[in-house]
């Protein structure tokens, strides 16, 4: 499944390679690509790790916005 996720608190790269870092740590994830110009983030995974995805980005830092 594809997701765009919108964020706030992602105002550079070094946060955007945080949040990355921890998604592409999620077993069912295959691809993601976050991007601080547009504050979201591309996720591809399985509907399995749709939760952890979104409690990843929120342990980087980054306040998901629903």
């Amino acid at each position: 499944m594809q997701k765009k996720i919108y964020v706030t608190g992602m105002d550079d790269d070094d946060v955007a390679a945080k949040v990355t870092a921890a998604v592409k740590a999620i077993a069912g994830v295959t691809s993601v690509e976050a991007t601080p110009a547009k504050c979201q983030v591309f996720v591809d995974c399985d509907d399995a790790a749709e939760a952890a995805v979104t409690a990843a980005i929120e342990g980087a830092g980054v306040t998901v916005l629903a």
